[in-house]
């Protein structure tokens, strides 16, 4: 009797761990889609001025001067903690599309980790830029204005300023996604063309489209939330 229980409880094990996976991996997407919405709505509102694309380097260090604090908040939730949920959505839905889609699975994958550490990497510079600016401005007011320039430039380079790694992703996932019928259909759909988006802001004149891939992100994160944290068979079934 005592060898059958744990035989029993050695086969459930893959099982269970597959579930987890994929309640974790729902929530991370519900969590990933609140950093987006935070980071919009804060984008057109409280940090509106900031973010104008008009704005003078000048204008932009006096209002991170007066807005350290809020800023700092601001990154860490549209960088770091979206690229902490990254991962564990990224695995659960690896997991979830590898059995039937295995090469996309897996390349999406790597593109979710990439851009997890792009995020990573852009949230710690743009925090550290932040201190260093604000400190600057009290004796070198010029100097400044450079060295936000400078941090400016490379954190839209890394992320802050396109979407390439973040679209590629979407569309592998999603494409995945239709073939292997294991996300529904509508929410494929919304992800092609987000990624379709995303991919489209690597181009200069296309930037503007950043908010579609932005609201749309939103709308895909929600709806793969909620199918990781509902409908687990897939993955179940897999293990």
């Amino acid at each position: 009797m005592t060898i059958q229980a744990s035989s029993s409880t050695t086969r459930s094990a893959p099982g269970h761990s597959a579930t987890q996976l994929q309640r974790i991996g729902g929530a991370a997407a519900a969590l990933a889609a609140g950093t987006f919405g935070y980071g919009i709505a804060m984008f057109a509102t409280t940090f509106a001025d900031y973010t104008d694309p008009d704005a003078t380097p000048v204008e932009s260090v006096d209002f991170l001067v007066d807005h350290q604090g809020s800023l700092l908040a601001w990154y860490i939730g549209i960088f770091i903690v979206f690229g902490a949920a990254l991962v564990p959505m990224g695995l659960a839905l690896r997991q979830r599309l590898a059995t039937t889609a295995p090469l996309l699975a897996n390349a999406g994958m790597v593109f979710a980790a990439i851009w997890a550490a792009l995020m990573f990497a852009t949230g710690m510079i743009s925090n550290i830029g932040i201190e260093a600016v604000a400190d600057l401005a009290e004796s070198d007011p010029d100097r400044a204005v450079t060295v936000w320039s400078a941090i400016d430039t490379v954190t839209n380079g890394l992320g802050g300023g396109n979407e390439l790694v973040g679209g590629i992703w979407i569309l592998l996932v999603s494409i995945a996604g239709l073939l292997a019928a294991a996300l529904p259909r509508w929410l494929n759909i919304v992800g092609i063309v987000t990624a379709v988006a995303g991919v489209v802001t690597v181009v200069p004149d296309f930037e503007a489209i950043e908010m579609v891939f932005g609201l749309g992100s939103i709308v895909w994160f929600v709806g793969v939330g909620v199918t990781l944290l509902r409908d687990r068979d897939t993955s179940e079934a897999a293990s």
